[in-house]
């Protein structure tokens, strides 16, 4: 997607290119992941005894904010109900909230006031299931409970969109149905969810909304992978750890690498896409240690490369891991700007780097950073650009960018006959 083509409201999303998710909830006190309460099905009653020991710690939420800046992120994602029915506002609709409960304190608002100190854009997250009503495992069975489901949805939704002030973006979860037996039409229906945002967009002119009501809104939002977004911005949403940890997990010995992290960044900047990559506090608020050095690494990296990133296009030439390509150039990925193309590389080629089917003419290459041209040829009859007169070993340990500016928008070439280039 070119930049001339996204909306005015959207400019920011698509500048970010990167956000930090927080789930946060009762879950967190159990440290076995945010769907604890439904794969171990613990009884409404019994789990609901936990909010009786929900203490974050003070400006907890600050702490959140911090992290997210240290990570280089532009906006937040705090879930503010997840699917156990706790809710970390304050609502008028349910006594299950951290504001009568535990702490006694709106979480919500001190993210929100955090974020805004910070900068960030905020964003809310709502799951629309609740596991805590019948009528929704069972709507035909418990109409009453199901009715009562679909009027706090929308009640607290109107919460959360007058009583914080301006919120940027609107993340809906848990928009299928408990058997998974309706369409997508049928879903929105269920949740009336046509209804719902045009709800929002009066109380919140200019927000971003995503899918997962089941209705063609701003974004997509693919969970664990990254893909383009298909005529709409793409926000690929991920874990630190393991796929099924989003919440607190005590033990979780699976953590992405931060060149992993870098990775999927840059793979999502080349879709033109955001990444929103989450941390899941422990039941104090606090984030670890694992979390913390992550995200600041990631960090350090994007401040001293982020003309590659913010605000990219999505970007034809090969890249390393490009959803669909199965020709790949092994060195990374590619971004661009107009012109411009970044080649974000992780594998580090030495003193000379071979792009393939490069169809547009090249005027000048550098390194990212550096006015410094580099010497390079490109073939017209074969597409291919060689680079030369690189360093040795990686400007930089984690990816190095080489920053290559064209005459034209860069665009992958055809090629028919693929076995041609063999002969020369």
């Amino acid at each position: 997607m070119s930049s001339s083509s996204i909306r005015p409201h959207m400019q920011w999303f698509n500048e970010a290119r990167l956000g930090i998710y927080i789930h946060y909830g009762l879950y967190s006190i159990l440290g076995r992941g945010e769907w604890t309460m439904y794969s171990e099905r613990i009884p409404a009653k019994e789990y609901a005894k936990l909010a009786d020991q929900f203490f974050p710690a003070p400006r907890c939420a600050e702490e959140w904010v911090e992290t997210a800046c240290a990570a280089g992120a532009k906006y937040m994602v705090l879930t503010t109900r997840h699917h156990e029915g706790f809710c970390l506002f304050d609502s008028k609709y349910s006594d299950f909230t951290s504001a009568k409960c535990g702490c006694k304190r709106d979480i919500v608002a001190e993210y929100v006031e955090a974020a805004r100190k910070a900068g960030l854009r905020v964003g809310l997250y709502y799951s629309l299931l609740n596991w805590r009503n019948p009528g929704y495992f069972e709507p035909e069975k418990y109409p009453e409970s199901y009715q009562e489901m679909i009027d706090t949805i929308h009640k607290q939704v109107r919460e959360l969109m007058t009583n914080y002030g301006k919120i940027d973006l609107l993340e809906y979860d848990g928009g299928w149905d408990a058997k998974l037996a309706k369409t997508r039409a049928e879903r929105a229906a269920f949740w009336r969810s046509h209804e719902l945002n045009a709800m929002v967009r009066v109380l919140q002119p200019g927000i971003i909304i995503n899918e997962r009501a089941c209705t063609d809104e701003d974004i997509v939002t693919p969970e664990q992978e990254i893909r383009a977004g298909e005529g709409k911005m793409s926000e690929s949403c991920m874990c630190i750890g393991d796929s099924c940890a989003w919440g607190y997990t005590r033990f979780n010995p699976n953590w992405k690498t931060p060149v992993q992290l870098i990775q999927n960044l840059v793979i999502a900047a080349q879709c033109g896409g955001n990444y929103l990559l989450n941390i899941g506090p422990a039941a104090d608020g606090h984030i670890r240690n694992e979390e913390y050095t992550r995200l600041s690494v990631l960090g350090h990296w994007l401040r001293r490369n982020e003309e590659a990133i913010r605000a990219s296009e999505s970007c034809d030439l090969i890249g390393s891991s490009r959803p669909g390509i199965v020709d790949l150039n092994l060195q990374g990925p590619w971004t661009c700007k107009g012109n411009t193309g970044y080649w974000c590389i992780f594998r580090w080629p030495g003193r000379t780097a071979t792009a393939v089917k490069v169809g547009t003419p090249v005027r000048k290459v550098t390194l990212l950073n550096d006015d410094k041209a580099l010497p390079f040829e490109w073939n017209a009859d074969t597409k291919r650009l060689k680079i030369n007169g690189l360093p040795a070993l990686p400007p930089d340990d984690l990816c190095s960018i080489i920053k290559v500016e064209f005459e034209d928008v860069p665009q992958l070439a055809d090629e028919p006959d693929l076995a041609e280039w063999i002969n020369g």
